[in-house]
């Protein structure tokens, strides 16, 4: 029995299951292509900014990502808080927060449809398995001793599908196991950058403290009255 029987054999529950098993073998090449290119390593840029942050202040440092370009999310998270920072510490945390969460929504888009296919491709295969297994006890109901070849129709309904269910669910969860565990690096780097801008922020730049004018000497005063 090839393929093709094993189809036909099944009912119209495995063609479900099938096009559902190529959603979920299509969903993970695509998010790994963009996950591959949100995940490149920034720790260059970061380090960069670090530096202009400190010699030149945010402004100089803004220039340098926006002209680098990234698209990791550390990148984002760079560009909201350095583009806040003349607003003051506040406004650059929230602006952080927001580049987090749009950066979330990037790196883990896809999981939950992975997710919800993992739960559905088994329930589809259980509800075939009942339907085979229906078809079977009607060949008891209308013919008093059924032959193999007349039970076997409901059997190998029931069987292939539960199979099918089984294997779309596995590679369902292992896909978004993987997946999660890729986003995860990914947004990594940009809480690193979340959490070690501030400090970057509160430094003042060597310029400027050496701008800073000198403080005024201390003159004593005595008002004690001179003898003539």
């Amino acid at each position: 029995m090839n393929l093709l029987d094993l189809a036909r054999a099944a009912g119209p529950l495995l063609w479900v299951l099938l096009l559902l098993s190529i959603y979920v073998v299509y969903l993970p090449v695509m998010r790994v292509l963009a996950l591959n290119r949100l995940g490149q390593d920034a720790g260059t840029l970061i380090e960069r900014a670090r530096a202009l942050t400190a010699e030149s202040g945010a402004a100089s440092a803004l220039r340098e990502v926006d002209h680098a370009a990234h698209p990791s999310p550390a990148a984002g998270v760079l560009r909201a808080g350095l583009g806040r920072a003349d607003r003051g510490a506040e406004a650059a945390q929230a602006a952080m927060n927001a580049a987090v969460l749009d950066g979330d929504a990037r790196a883990y888009a896809g999981l939950s449809a992975l997710g919800t296919a993992a739960q559905i491709a088994p329930l589809l295969g259980l509800l075939g398995t009942v339907i085979g297994m229906v078809r079977s006890f009607l060949v008891f109901s209308s013919t008093s001793a059924p032959t193999p070849a007349q039970l076997a129709t409901g059997i190998s309904e029931a069987l292939i599908n539960t199979a099918g269910g089984l294997i779309v669910a596995i590679i369902a969860y292992v896909a978004r196991n993987a997946l999660r565990a890729k986003a995860d690096r990914v947004m990594a780097q940009a809480e690193r950058v979340r959490e070690e801008l501030p400090a970057w922020l509160s430094g003042r730049p060597a310029a400027v403290v050496a701008a800073r004018p000198a403080p005024m000497p201390e003159v004593a005063l005595n008002f004690e009255p001179v003898k003539v």
